[in-house]
Formats: C-alpha cells, sequence, structure tokens
C-alpha cells in the first residue's frame, strides 16, 4: 500500500515522502496514530505540487542567501562603548548588539543566536565576527569598537 508520510518515521522515511507498506501496517498503525494518510492519485498530484513548490522557494531562499552573505562579507560595521583603564569595555558588545548594528547598517535581519560569538567582546578592537546568515552560508562581518 502506497502512503505519504505525515512526519518522520524511523526505517521509512521522512515527512512529506512517498512510502510502500504493508497495508496491516498502514491501515493498524501509521494511520491511526497520524503519521501517514493513504496515497490516493488526488493526494499524490498535490504531494508533487507541493514538492515542486518547497523546491522553488529553496531555491529562492539560497539565492537570497547568497546575495546577503555577500552583501555583509563587505560589511563593516562600528560599536561605541564606554571603556576604561586598557581599553576595557565597562559593559560588552553581544550579539545582540552585532545583530541591531547589522540591521541598522544593512536592513538585514539576523536572529542573534546566528551571531558565532563563543563570548561576549569585552575590549576595544576591530574583530571578525562569522554571522550564519541561513543554513550554509556563513559571513563574516569586521566590527570595530570604538570608545565612546
Amino acid at each position: 500500500m502506497e502512503i505519504i508520510l505525515l512526519q518522520d518515521v524511523e526505517n521509512l522515511g521522512d515527512k512529506g515522502q512517498l512510502a510502500n507498506v504493508a497495508r496491516g501496517y498502514a491501515r493498524n498503525y501509521l494511520i491511526p496514530r497520524k503519521m501517514a494518510e493513504p496515497a490516493t492519485p488526488g493526494k499524490i498530484v498535490e504531494f508533487r505540487r507541493r514538492e515542486e513548490e518547497r523546491k522553488a522557494r529553496e531555491a529562492r531562499m539560497a539565492v537570497q542567501a547568497e546575495e546577503f552573505t555577500a552583501t555583509l562579507n563587505k560589511t563593516v560595521i562600528t560599536l561605541a562603548a564606554k571603556a576604561g583603564e586598557g581599553d576595557r569595555l565597562f559593559g560588552s558588545i553581544t550579539a545582540a548588539d552585532v545583530a541591531d548594528a547589522i540591521k541598522d547598517a544593512r536592513g538585514i535581519t539576523i536572529d542573534k543566536r546566528k551571531i558565532l560569538l563563543e563570548e561576549p567582546i569585552k575590549e576595544i578592537g576591530t574583530f571578525m565576527v562569522d554571522v550564519e546568515v541561513a543554513e550554509g552560508f556563513v559571513a563574516t562581518v569586521k566590527t570595530i569598537v570604538a570608545p565612546a
């Protein structure tokens, strides 16, 4: 019996895939647990249409991610912070501060969790900060921390 998986099923396939299983397995286990639905001709057509839309959307997102990565690689942001002796900051520059500066400079919204700072910046200087634009696309933003 051919089914369309509604969620990932171990040793069978991922969500949205077509799978061929025994009729009893589908009828007694997968379908009652809302893990799959029968693959009728109409549902197969709809499944293929959704799959094509998903692939087109992913292609558009990949192109946009490449553009954002290229833009961010050329970006230099300057952050002003109060500093004490020895160029140590009174506070710190966090991933959220870097994300806000990128939004202000380029208009690109980046989630602060995608700013790859191992620990906050706590001193004056120039830093190369990695930013994960999308899966597989990492840009490096030159970040200058200057005294306020």
